[in-house]
C-alpha cells in the first residue's frame, strides 16, 4: 500500500508541476489528511507511515526544482502552514511559535517539520498552486484567482485529491490585451 501511496502521490505533483507550469521559486501549499489516505474519516486516524509514503513521492521532486512547500496544519493549529525560514524571509512572512504533532497540526505538517531544512510556522501564504488531498480546504492559501486543475491522478490511497493553479488577475475591458504566457 506504501509504494501505491508514494507512486500514486509522484503522479500528481508531476502533474501539477506541468498543468501549473511551475518553476524555480514557485510555491505550492499541501494538504493531506492521512486518515482519508487510509480510509478514514479526516482527524481520525492520523499515520506517520503514510506521511512518510505521501513526501516519499514528491518531496525531492520539488527540492531539485527549486519549488517551495507550504504544509498546512490542521485545524487545531489553525491551519498555519510549515514553510522554510528562507521563505519567510525572503517575503518577509511572519513567523507563528508552534511545532506541529501529529494530533495537533497532523502527520503531514509533522513530517514536514522534521524533513524541512530550517522549519517554521507561519499564519498565511499566498502559493501559486495547491494539492489537496482529502479535503482539508487549501483555498485559503492559494493567491486570488485560483483555477482547479483536472488531473488524471485523482485518487491517492482512499483519498481524493483536488488540485489548483494560479493566474494573474484580468484587468481592464474590452480594449485589454493580455499576455498568453500568464494564462
Amino acid at each position: 500500500m506504501m509504494e501505491t501511496i508514494t507512486k500514486d502521490t509522484n503522479a500528481v505533483f508531476t502533474q501539477l508541476i506541468e498543468a501549473a507550469k511551475l518553476h524555480e521559486g514557485s510555491v505550492v501549499v499541501l494538504g493531506c489528511s492521512t486518515s482519508e489516505v487510509g480510509g478514514s474519516r479526516i482527524g481520525t486516524h492520523s499515520s506517520m507511515d503514510i506521511a512518510a509514503a505521501v513526501y516519499d513521492g514528491f518531496f525531492d521532486l520539488l527540492k531539485e526544482k527549486g519549488i517551495y512547500l507550504a504544509a498546512q496544519c490542521c485545524e487545531h493549529l489553525n491551519r498555519a502552514l510549515v514553510i522554510e525560514r528562507e521563505l519567510a524571509t525572503k517575503y518577509n512572512i511572519p513567523i507563528v511559535n508552534a511545532v506541529p504533532q501529529p494530533k495537533a497540526g497532523g502527520s503531514s505538517a509533522t513530517t514536514a517539520y522534521a524533513r524541512f531544512d530550517d522549519p517554521v510556522l507561519v499564519e498565511h501564504i499566498q502559493a501559486d498552486a495547491g494539492v489537496d488531498i482529502g479535503g482539508t480546504l487549501i483555498g485559503m492559501h492559494l493567491k486570488e484567482t485560483a483555477v482547479p486543475l483536472r488531473l488524471p491522478q485523482k485518487k491517492i490511497g482512499d483519498a481524493f485529491v483536488a488540485s489548483a493553479r494560479t493566474r494573474a488577475k484580468f484587468i481592464g475591458g474590452a480594449r485589454a490585451v493580455y499576455d498568453e504566457e500568464l494564462l
